[in-house]
C-alpha cells in the first residue's frame, strides 16, 4: 500500500516513515502543502497523511483540493487542533479521520489499518474484461469466475494496481512475497505463465507485458 505523508516537521516525518515502512508501506514524503500536491499528480496512493499546518499550502487546502478532483482516497490529519469546530471543519473539507498530536505510533497505525480495511471491502479493480474483487479474492471474465490461488491473485492484483506502469522483478518480490533480500526472481515467471494461461491471454488480448530484463505490466489494449 501507498502512502502520501505530507509533514513539514522533519522529526515527525522520519518516525512516520520509518515506522509505516518497517510494517511494509511504500511511504512517499512531502515537506508543504504545494509539493505534496504535486506529488499526487505523479502517482497514485492508496491514503494521505495530512499535517494541517504546513507551509505554501496548508492541510485543509491541500484537503479540499484533492476533493475537487475527485480523488476518493483515504485522507487523514495530523493536527494539534482539536476543537469541535476544528474537526468539523477538516471532515467538511474532505478528511476521513483525524489524529491529535502527540500520538503513539501503535494509534496511527491501527487507523491507517482501519482505512485500508474499509476501502478494500468494496473496492474493485478491472483490466479489460477482467474484474478483481479483493475483499473475496475473486476473478471474473465478464461474469465467469476465474479461480487463481491467493499468491497467483496477489500478484494480478499488484499488477492492475499499478495497471500503465512497468513493475520490476524486485518490487513484485518484495510487495508480491514480501521478500526483502536477494532472491531468485524466476519464480514469478513460473506463476505469470499460470496466471496468463487461466486469463486465457493471447497475442491478441495480452493485458500483461514482459518487459525484457526488467519485469511485467499491465495495460489495455
Amino acid at each position: 500500500m501507498k502512502i502520501l505523508l505530507v509533514e513539514d516537521e522533519k522529526g515527525i516525518a522520519d518516525f512516520i516513515q520509518q515506522g509505516l515502512e518497517e510494517e511494509g508501506f511504500q511511504v512517499t514524503h512531502a515537506l508543504d502543502g504545494v509539493q505534496g500536491l504535486k506529488r499526487l499528480h505523479e502517482t497514485t496512493f492508496d491514503l494521505y497523511l495530512l499535517d494541517w499546518m504546513l507551509p505554501k499550502m496548508n492541510g485543509l487546502e491541500l484537503c479540499k483540493t484533492i476533493r475537487t478532483k475527485d480523488v476518493e482516497t483515504p485522507i487523514l490529519f495530523l493536527t494539534a487542533k482539536d476543537t469541535v469546530q476544528e474537526t468539523i471543519e477538516g471532515l467538511q473539507a474532505g478528511a476521513n479521520d483525524y489524529i491529535k498530536k502527540p500520538f503513539s505510533f501503535e494509534e496511527l497505525l491501527e487507523r491507517i489499518k482501519v482505512h485500508f480495511r474499509n476501502a478494500q471491502a468494496t473496492e474493485i479493480f478491472s483490466l479489460g474484461p477482467f474484474r478483481l474483487e479483493p475483499h473475496r479474492y475473486k476473478v471474473f471474465n465478464l461474469e465467469e469466475e476465474i479461480v487463481l490461488t491467493q499468491r497467483e491473485f496477489e500478484l494480478l492484483l499488484f499488477l492492475v494496481k499499478n495497471k500503465g506502469k512497468v513493475c520490476t522483478r524486485n518490487q513484485i518480490i518484495e510487495q508480491v512475497w514480501h521478500i526483502h533480500f536477494e532472491y531468485d526472481s524466476g519464480v514469478i515467471d513460473v506463476f505469470m505463465n499460470a496466471i496468463r494461461k487461466k486469463l486465457q491471454l493471447t497475442k491478441d488480448n495480452d493485458y500483461l507485458k514482459t518487459v525484457r530484463g526488467v519485469g511485467y505490466m499491465a495495460e489495455e489494449i
